[in-house]
């Protein structure tokens, strides 16, 4: 079973209470750990070092004492049980251990291929690797595909999160299958840069939590480091290229093997002519009824800054949240309101609420999809 802890107001995970020690919260360290009972709302509440973390009760009973294993550290920690017969530890647990600490999203990528994609910068490189730029540039999306409902569902579908489906699918004789596919471009790339050193590995790095724990949030434009942003030479920024693919990927394969039928999360680079954004699409379906659906979106554009939204679809009732969080995106947004609510009319759609709040959610607020809170 893994059990994914988040901050609340802050707590430093590191060593900062009741003894804790910084040593032991180290990315494959295992720590005590014992169930203190079931708190109010419902959730059983396990000591885990010299901290108190809640989290859902699994479906088997846990023993008195037992341990866990440290997966990733930082403001969200993931860890894993160990030593209780709860599941097994398959392939999916053993691959996740091995590509969380490597993860990242979209955005240092997408800042290196903007670099790249300058002429001067562009025509140093040999054309195999031209083309496999090229071809990743393909995968993106532009904003005009994405304001239709087949622009988006086709951006889904082309994110990576289904490429060995497709595949399956695919007959045998159709090579094109990959040709558009996120994962595919990103595999491409990979196999064109091996042998590049990859750049800042370090078992002691904080790691983010796998994105269908941590919820939807917002990805800004990342700029590169001042040295590699000045530099002529192609050569300089192959290293960071090398590392900031693998990275992706490694973001995509977390995704892949957390996905489920009723939870996935996807990331979509978005391009048009002055730069690449990240949008993040989260889709729950409540198991407990059949037309119960919540979709979570997050976007940080330079001209709006990060917006996050939440959209319920209970039958043929919807409610809608945004948060920005630039009070001007705030009245900019509701200026549009008047539309999307005769939008909504002539789709059939009951709203039952529209609203925009300045500031954006906290993690455990609603679309967050906070599985545990860590308390001292």
């Amino acid at each position: 079973m893994i059990i994914q802890p988040t901050s609340v107001a802050a707590l430093t995970w590191l060593g900062a209470a009741a003894g804790a020690s910084s040593e032991g919260w180290r990315i494959g360290n295992v720590l005590s750990a014992r169930p203190l009972g079931i708190n109010e709302q419902g959730l059983l509440v396990l000591q885990v070092g010299g901290l108190a973390v809640a989290a859902e009760a699994p479906g088997t009973r846990l023993p008195p004492q037992f341990q866990v294993r440290v997966l990733s550290v930082g403001a969200q920690p993931q860890l894993e049980i160990l030593g209780v017969d709860t599941h097994p530890d398959t392939g999916v647990h053993q691959a996740l251990r091995e590509r969380l600490p490597q993860q990242n999203g979209y955005a240092p990528l997408l800042a290196t291929v903007g670099a790249l994609s300058q002429w001067s910068l562009t025509k140093q490189l040999p054309p195999y690797l031209r083309s496999a730029l090229a071809l990743l540039e393909h995968s993106m999306s532009t904003p005009r595909e994405l304001a239709t409902a087949e622009g988006l569902r086709q951006a889904v579908q082309r994110s990576g999160l289904f490429l060995e489906a497709q595949l399956a699918q695919a007959p045998a004789s159709d090579a094109t299958t990959a040709h558009d596919d996120m994962k595919g471009a990103l595999l491409r790339l990979v196999a064109i840069l091996k042998g590049q050193p990859v750049l800042g590995e370090s078992n002691d790095a904080e790691v983010d939590p796998p994105l269908l724990y941590r919820g939807v949030v917002p990805q800004g434009r990342l700029p590169l480091p001042q040295e590699l942003a000045a530099t002529s030479e192609a050569t300089d920024l192959l290293p960071r290229l090398y590392t900031d693919v693998q990275a992706a990927l490694a973001r995509l394969e977390v995704a892949q093997l957390q996905a489920n039928p009723n939870h996935w999360i996807v990331e979509i680079p978005v391009q048009d002519t002055e730069g690449a954004d990240v949008l993040q699409l989260s889709l729950k379906h409540a198991t407990e009824a059949e037309q119960d659906w919540t979709m979570g979106f997050s976007l940080d554009l330079p001209a709006l800054g990060p917006i996050v939204g939440e959209l319920h679809l209970r039958g043929m009732r919807l409610s809608v949240r945004l948060w920005a969080q630039h009070r001007e995106t705030v009245e900019r947004l509701e200026d549009q309101f008047d539309d999307l609510r005769k939008r909504l009319e002539a789709s059939g759609l009951f709203l039952d609420q529209l609203s925009c709040q300045f500031g954006l959610p906290q993690a455990g607020n609603g679309m967050s999809a906070v599985f545990l809170k860590a308390t001292v």
